[in-house]
C-alpha cells in the first residue's frame, strides 16, 4: 500500500508542479528567447491548424518520457509517479488549453461553469497583448480571482436585467 500512496502523492506533486513550472517557462521563456515558437500563436494566420507553438508540446513531453522510462529502468514509484503527473498535465493542458480555450475542437463549447467561465476570460486578457511584453495571466489553471469576480458580477447583472 505504501507503493501506492507514494505514486498518488507523487503524480499529484507532479500535476501542481507542472502549474508552476508552465507560468514561468509561458513568461520567461515562450515569452522570452522562444518567443520565435510562441508568436504565431498570439497571431494565428486565418484558417491555420497546426502552430509553430505546438513545438512545446514535444518539448514539455520529453521530461515525463525520461521519467518513465528511467522510473522503469529503476523501478521507481517515485520517478513514474511525477512521471505521471507530467503527462497527466500535459493532457489536461491540451484540453483545456487547445480544445477549450482555443476551440481547436468544436467540443466543450458552452460551459456556464464560473471557474471554466473564468479560466476563458483570464486566457483572453492573456491574448489581448500581440506582443511578447505586457503580457498577463500566464498560468493555465489558477488565475487571479478578479476573473471570478468578473463573471460573478456579469451574472449577476444578467439577473437584473432580465428581471429574474
Amino acid at each position: 500500500m505504501n507503493d501506492v500512496l507514494l505514486l498518488i502523492v507523487m503524480l499529484l506533486l507532479g500535476f501542481s508542479g507542472m502549474e508552476g513550472v508552465a507560468w514561468l517557462t509561458h513568461k520567461y521563456i515562450m515569452h522570452g528567447p522562444l518567443w520565435f515558437l510562441h508568436s504565431d500563436h498570439h497571431r494565428k494566420p486565418e484558417g491555420q491548424f497546426l502552430e509553430k507553438n505546438d513545438f512545446f508540446f514535444l518539448i514539455f513531453a520529453l521530461p515525463g518520457i525520461a521519467l518513465f522510462l528511467l522510473g522503469t529502468i529503476q523501478g521507481s514509484y517515485l520517478l513514474i509517479g511525477l512521471a505521471s503527473g507530467i503527462t497527466l498535465y500535459g493532457f489536461t493542458y491540451f484540453l483545456v488549453h487547445d480544445i477549450f480555450v482555443h476551440q481547436r475542437f468544436k467540443w466543450l463549447r458552452n460551459s456556464n461553469h464560473p471557474y471554466l467561465k473564468a479560466l476563458r476570460r483570464a486566457h483572453k486578457m492573456h491574448h489581448k497583448h500581440l506582443g511578447k511584453e505586457k503580457g498577463e495571466c500566464f498560468g493555465m489553471l489558477f488565475f487571479p480571482l478578479k476573473y471570478f469576480r468578473l463573471v460573478s458580477k456579469k451574472k449577476v447583472n444578467e439577473i437584473h436585467v432580465s428581471g429574474n
